[in-house]
């Protein structure tokens, strides 16, 4: 039954045309909306495809469950995120590798081409000891591109901390392939477009967001902060970036009506930009 499952579920991802650079949603831009919500508002803006963040929602979790949705709203899944956020601490697991190798296999099933994960967290002792070789030997195992994702510093009792293990900024690592997130650049207040540059290309994967450097991660619609959005979209579709776009914007304390709004801008932002240097 599941070999069925995958067989029709690749028939359908085949099926649905995917632009050059497809521009995605994702799931998170609904929270707390469920998993499915997210779907249907996706297929009725016009996104090219969804970006599933595992979370607590048991839909979000389930392969079999995300086929129907992809099966039932025509829509494909560009990426998949690993739960690495605290609010999914105990998601499939605590150990952050064990979720990372789950989210691989995932995106494998649902014909999705890369999974996102943060670096892991200065506690997560074990993960962080073996996180850089432990992702590159994944990485030879599957074409999925593993994208590590940059995040950013908090700030404890005034000071800088750096939470994350190496470090925030994954580039000096030397993963094969980066997920570049706007908003998180404006928070640890670094130049996304120097960023992208030393990612080169292994830029694999953007999350199209702003933010107005504050130290909260904004999450605001692309154009609403002080983050090089367009310039950044340019380069990409210039650069040949052979990776997806996904709108990951912050709606949780707005009306429906508000959020389809915000999605709808996001969506068109995009597009707009990535069109502009064709």
């Amino acid at each position: 039954m599941g070999m069925e499952r995958d067989e029709a579920l690749a028939g359908v991802a085949h099926a649905v045309r995917i632009p050059e650079i497809p521009v995605g949603m994702s799931t998170a831009a609904v929270y707390p909306e469920p998993t499915a919500a997210a779907f249907a508002l996706a297929a009725e803006l016009g996104y090219d495809g969804v970006e599933v963040m595992v979370q607590t929602d048991p839909v979000s979790q389930s392969v079999d469950a995300l086929s129907d949705l992809v099966q039932e709203y025509q829509i494909p899944v560009l990426s998949v995120h690993s739960p690495c956020l605290l609010l999914t601490a105990r998601v499939w697991s605590s150990d952050p590798l064990v979720k990372l190798a789950r989210s691989v296999d995932m995106a494998e099933r649902l014909s999705a081409t890369a999974v996102v994960v943060h670096p892991p967290f200065v506690w997560q002792r074990s993960a962080v000891a073996t996180f850089t070789p432990s992702v590159a030997e994944l990485q030879d195992r599957t074409d999925v591109r593993i994208a590590v994702e940059n995040m950013f510093p908090v700030k404890v009792r005034g000071a800088v901390v750096n939470s994350y293990r190496p470090h925030w900024n994954p580039v000096a690592a030397g993963h094969r392939w980066f997920t570049l997130d706007l908003s998180h650049t404006a928070t640890s207040r670094i130049d996304a477009m120097e960023l992208a540059a030393q990612m080169g290309d292994r830029l694999g994967h953007l999350h199209l967001g702003d933010g107005s450097g504050s130290a909260k991660d904004e999450h605001l619609v692309p154009g609403r902060g002080g983050q090089p959005c367009a310039e950044m979209l340019d380069l990409l579709s210039r650069n040949g970036f052979d990776g997806a776009v996904v709108v990951e914007i912050s709606t949780r304390n707005v009306a429906q009506e508000e959020r389809e709004t915000d999605l709808a801008e996001a969506l068109t932002f995009a597009r707009l930009h990535l069109a502009a240097s064709v």
